[in-house]
């Protein structure tokens, strides 16, 4: 299977991977994750950091910082092959558009399940997941069908949401303890607006064909 061209997810893995390699050569990257990671405390007014960007971008700026070569080499790897299907459905533009949402997305369910974390949220997870339930939704292979008055997007949507919480739940299980603390409500609060916004941003895309 041939992997479609896309320029705004070459320039994000690009970016985001030269950004690591810069800090982690440069020794910064506890200092990058407590100026640029997203401090759910920060916005309950419980955390005050001086010298770290404003709260209201860390949302964005988590996304480009990884704790380790491994957190970046399997978001790379998932950006990479998701993100080039979706940016050639949805155009180099919605692709964008539905990045920075699923940053905000994720970094807006972190802070409801916990609005006094004082532990930095890092890592592009988050908004990968918007662009991985863009993907499920539009090149999923099963064939839903309406159930009573219920139309089957709304099934599909339901079903992939719920896969996806299930999924993220064993992870949690399976990583209960560890050091690494993995952010699991904020890869579902990422994965629900690619279910949401896929049909939205396609039909944005052809709008005049």
């Amino acid at each position: 299977m041939r992997i479609p061209q896309g320029k705004v997810t070459n320039a994000l893995v690009i970016a985001t991977s030269a950004i690591w390699l810069a800090l982690t050569l440069g020794g910064y990257e506890d200092l990058a994750a407590g100026a640029g990671g997203f401090f759910s405390a920060r916005l309950s007014g419980a955390l005050v950091l001086e010298g770290a960007l404003p709260a209201w971008l860390t949302p964005l700026s988590a996304a480009f910082l990884h704790a380790d070569i491994f957190h970046l080499a399997f978001n790379m790897l998932m950006l990479f092959y998701c993100g080039r299907f979706v940016e050639a459905a949805i155009g180099p533009t919605g692709l964008g558009v539905l990045y920075v949402i699923g940053a905000y997305a994720s970094a807006a369910a972190e802070y409801l399940w916990d609005p006094v974390n004082v532990v930095p949220m890092i890592g592009a997870s988050g908004a990968i997941s918007a662009i991985v339930g863009c993907y499920a939704m539009l090149f999923g292979q099963n064939r839903i069908r309406p159930l009573g008055p219920i139309p089957a997007r709304i099934i599909q949507i339901v079903w992939l949401a719920a896969a996806w919480i299930v999924i993220q739940g064993l992870i949690g299980i399976a990583t209960w303890g560890s050091m690494t603390r993995i952010a699991i409500v904020a890869h579902i609060g990422g994965f629900i607006p690619g279910l949401l916004l896929a049909r939205p941003l396609l039909l944005w895309r052809y709008r005049k064909a």
